[in-house]
């Protein structure tokens, strides 16, 4: 009865639009206020419990890594990168825009990171080009998908720690998925340019001077996800280390190559990366705290057994798995998706003999889907709020992306060796 009753004021909670963070918590505070068999100090302990983890440190040091890189000038940096090898394409601010997602999915490790960053750098320069608004946000929000998957994207250490996934393998396992996301995107933008007459190619030649200034400015900002990736793959050091390491990288660059940080610009950086690990770490302790009570009550067991043995293949499970979590993520946030979820599917996957690395791209691909989906899709909140286009207008612009995004998820969830051929070969 109490977990009930935990589950009903969650709806209710949802339905009046609560944070999902404040609804997950009073629905575990409800369970344990009406009648559960367990003391309210176990709560305290759960909420506690759930940020008790070394894996976890690897957050807060990959999102100031990002802040840093932000204000040290990269963005910018990448930007002309990327402007500069689709200025021949059509549509080359919305090519630069996805590959700027894809360039970025190395350092920011959050696709509302990236999707708020770039509707304020690349938005109002899109407009200014003769987009409209509602084509650049719906561009803007859907390649910000893209950083979830490139390493070293937060919903990867999320998935790492819940299920005991190595944090290695599914940074390597993403980058081919990711990649394949950006290379589709910018076909269709290329599609839609043409056939709207959206910014033709620009034809006039570059000195090989900017070329050489620019990639070298570029390169020294790409260079961060190697060390990560490279450095882990080596044993230098773990993923968490490697954040830390990415911090110092950032700091690095920040103050002595390109000069554009000081003391004052760090302080409002650190700043900056506090508040929002504290909004991610927050959400990741009240999830734990509710998928405690999930657990207690045996909710994963009977779901596992429910699907085990209602469901006769693996590609059976796959769908049902990829249904339900693209309706959840119209609702939930990604991470509470991932905390909550993910151990109760996991374990099924496991018994269909579904590769654990594969799974969790699965998994992170469609609660990244969710996001830019009504009717509570954050990025698709986040990218509207900026721009300040309607969610009709970029519903109707998003969707020939969002088709796109569910087409490539059935494919990778149906070819493994998208994901998974990339870690088994370094491994």
């Amino acid at each position: 009865m109490a977990v009930g009753i935990a589950l009903v004021a969650l709806f209710i909670l949802f339905c009046l639009g609560t944070p999902v963070a404040f609804a997950l918590f009073a629905s575990s505070l409800a369970y344990f206020l009406i009648g559960a068999d367990q003391p309210m100090v176990t709560l305290i302990q759960r909420l506690a419990g759930g940020l008790e983890s070394i894996s976890l440190l690897a957050i807060p040091f990959f999102i100031m890594a990002g802040v840093f890189m932000n204000h040290s000038g990269i963005t910018e940096r990448l930007l002309k990168l990327a402007e500069l090898m689709t200025r021949r394409l059509h549509g080359g601010l919305a090519q630069a825009n996805v590959l700027l997602s894809t360039f970025m999915g190395g350092l920011s490790g959050s696709n509302i990171a990236d999707a708020a960053m770039n509707a304020k750098l690349l938005v109002p320069s899109m407009t200014r080009a003769g987009y409209p608004k509602a084509f650049s946000s719906a561009i803007t929000a859907s390649s910000s998908l893209i950083t979830s998957t490139i390493p070293p994207g937060i919903a990867l250490i999320v998935y790492g720690y819940v299920n005991n996934v190595s944090i290695g393998r599914l940074f390597l396992a993403g980058v081919v998925p990711g990649v394949l996301m950006a290379v589709a995107m910018m076909v269709l933008v290329s599609i839609q340019c043409r056939r709207l007459g959206y910014q033709k190619p620009r034809r006039e030649r570059v000195s090989r001077h900017e070329w050489i200034s620019v990639t070298r400015a570029g390169i020294i900002a790409l260079l961060l996800p190697v060390v990560v990736i490279g450095g882990i793959r080596i044993g230098v050091f773990t993923p968490t280390e490697a954040g830390a390491m990415a911090v110092l990288y950032a700091l690095i660059v920040g103050l002595f190559v390109y000069r554009q940080m000081g003391l004052g610009s760090v302080a409002v950086a650190t700043r900056e990366s506090l508040m929002a690990s504290v909004n991610v770490l927050f959400i990741i302790a009240v999830a734990s705290g509710f998928a405690r009570v999930l657990t207690w009550e045996q909710i994963p067991q009977q779901i596992a057994l429910m699907l085990s043995s209602g469901v006769g293949s693996a590609v059976a499970f796959l769908l049902i798995a990829n249904l339900l979590l693209l309706i959840l993520g119209m609702f939930l946030e990604g991470n509470a998706i991932l905390i909550v979820l993910s151990p109760l599917l996991a374990p099924v996957a496991a018994q269909f003999g579904i590769d654990p690395v594969h799974f969790g791209i699965v998994f992170i691909l469609n609660a990244s889907i969710g996001t830019i989906t009504p009717p509570l899709g954050t990025v698709m909140f986040t990218t509207c709020s900026i721009t300040g286009v309607s969610i009709g207008a970029f519903i109707r612009a998003i969707l020939p992306y969002w088709l796109l995004l569910v087409a490539l998820l059935l494919v990778v969830t149906f070819v493994p060796a998208i994901s998974l051929t990339l870690p088994n070969w370094v491994f």
